[in-house]
């Protein structure tokens, strides 16, 4: 598969035949130069509503027919009642369950985070934050999503080893980098790639030291917007 990560929690993961999109925070994130237009998937994975991951993901839904995949109550205000959102349609799946595609699936696993959006005038829940374990190519991708560090996180690699976990480290909003240290231990993940940093003032971060902190070979920093192989 191949992999670009644009900054904060964005990537495009494309198998052999499907493009998906993670949380695709474009415009407005300083650390990529792509422009949504360019962007063309089938699948669009959001773990919460906020804005910095939700980001530009119902005008490409609407430009490209993309599904959008996310959990059941956010799904039901995409579908029904949020008003951007139009003409996008959102496939949800709850804690536990999964979503399966041709080329690959993803199980939804719980995140200890906020989630909510303006619906009009007010700020409305729409359920709870996640993490997502993507199945490509027999190989695992968890993202952590933005969280808090919580135990449960050793129970993702239980039934498969974690191959590639995209864990954020920018602390303020989510755990910070000594945190995701831990979280990388729990989820004995053969790669990590650190997430959510340096985009607004409040998240500032230092990923090479984050990852000179990991085993041997075990931390990747990507270049924004460069494809690499996986």
């Amino acid at each position: 598969m191949k992999i670009t990560y644009f900054g904060q929690s964005a990537f495009q993961i494309k198998t052999g035949k499907t493009t998906i999109l993670i949380d695709p925070f474009l415009t407005g994130n300083k650390h990529t130069k792509v422009d949504p237009f360019d962007l063309n998937p089938e699948y669009i994975l959001l773990t919460h509503a906020h804005q910095d991951h939700t980001g530009d993901s119902f005008d490409i839904a609407r430009r490209t027919g993309a599904t959008i995949i996310t959990q059941t109550d956010y799904a039901q205000y995409i579908n029904d009642i949020l008003p951007e959102a139009k003409g996008c349609h959102a496939e949800g799946i709850n804690f536990g369950g999964t979503f399966s595609a041709d080329d690959f699936s993803v199980k939804l696993y719980p995140a200890w985070h906020t989630d909510a959006r303006m619906v009009g005038n007010a700020l409305v829940p729409v359920g709870v934050a996640a993490g997502m374990a993507l199945t490509i190519e027999d190989k695992l991708i968890y993202d952590t999503g933005d969280t808090a560090l919580f135990s449960d996180l050793k129970l993702v690699a239980r039934k498969h080893p974690v191959d590639l976990a995209l864990i954020c480290i920018g602390g303020h909003f989510t755990m910070d980098a000594d945190d995701a240290l831990v979280a990388a231990d729990f989820l004995q993940a053969k790669h990590v790639i650190p997430t959510h940093y340096n985009t607004f003032p409040a998240i500032q971060a230092d990923p090479q030291k984050f990852v000179e902190q990991l085993p041997t070979d075990v931390g990747i920093i990507p270049d924004f917007d460069k494809e690499f192989d996986f």
